[in-house]
């Protein structure tokens, strides 16, 4: 099967900043990988000048904000690393029943990687500090300029993802179901045993593809 990779832009984040920015990404993602009936819900970004369109599904929304929380656990114990984050797609199949029963299989057909880099807070602090004592208004400059670039980031991305789902669209399998997602689907985040997260594509898929056991659907 034909599984299509996306890699998305890195964007430097601080702390504060992860909850705004995954929810922005992985949303919008998954809208457009719906492919059922949904109920599209406009939402304002707290942190940006930005609006994202959600499924209107709770129990979806709860799967994200729980992966979002494990991530930010992490991130809490390993600050300043660059990080990755994946979604993907799959569709289970049947084996050949054997003797042993009948066993199905995971073909991934879609994977997208949310890079970020997160900020130490510890150098933020000393950073700010450095500079407050000579100039407080460069102090603010610097975070206001930081966040523009980050929102200014943020919004490549999602023309990225925009562009992706409309360019790709002969590897999608044929849809199941009518529910709001169609297809199963996984988020992986970094897990509390590593020290640092930078799978390389062709190991997940790899992983993926030879049926690794945790599955949202």
């Amino acid at each position: 099967m034909n599984c299509e990779v996306c890699q998305l832009k890195e964007l430097v984040v601080e702390q504060i900043e992860i909850r705004e920015v995954l929810r922005c990404v992985l949303h919008t993602i998954v809208f457009h990988r719906a492919l059922g009936l949904v109920r599209p819900k406009d939402v304002d970004c707290e942190l940006f000048e930005i609006t994202y369109v959600q499924c209107g599904d709770a129990d979806l929304t709860k799967k994200i904000e729980e992966k979002i929380d494990q991530f930010i656990s992490w991130v809490d114990k390993h600050p300043n690393k660059k990080c990755q984050i994946s979604l993907s797609f799959y569709e289970v199949k049947n084996k050949q029943p054997t003797w042993f029963g009948n066993k199905t299989e995971r073909l991934c057909w879609e994977q997208w990687y949310i890079n970020l880099h997160v900020l130490s807070p510890k150098a933020l602090v000393r950073s700010h500090h450095s500079k407050a004592s000579a100039n407080p208004k460069e102090n603010s400059d610097e975070s206001s300029s930081h966040r523009a670039s980050l929102e200014s980031s943020l919004r490549e991305v999602l023309f990225q993802i925009i562009k992706f789902v409309n360019d790709k669209k002969d590897h999608i399998p044929p849809i199941p179901n009518n529910e709001i997602i169609s297809f199963p689907y996984e988020i992986i985040v970094p897990s509390s045993s590593d020290s640092s997260f930078g799978w390389h594509t062709d190991v997940l898929k790899r992983m993926l593809q030879t049926g690794h056991p945790t599955m949202l659907s």
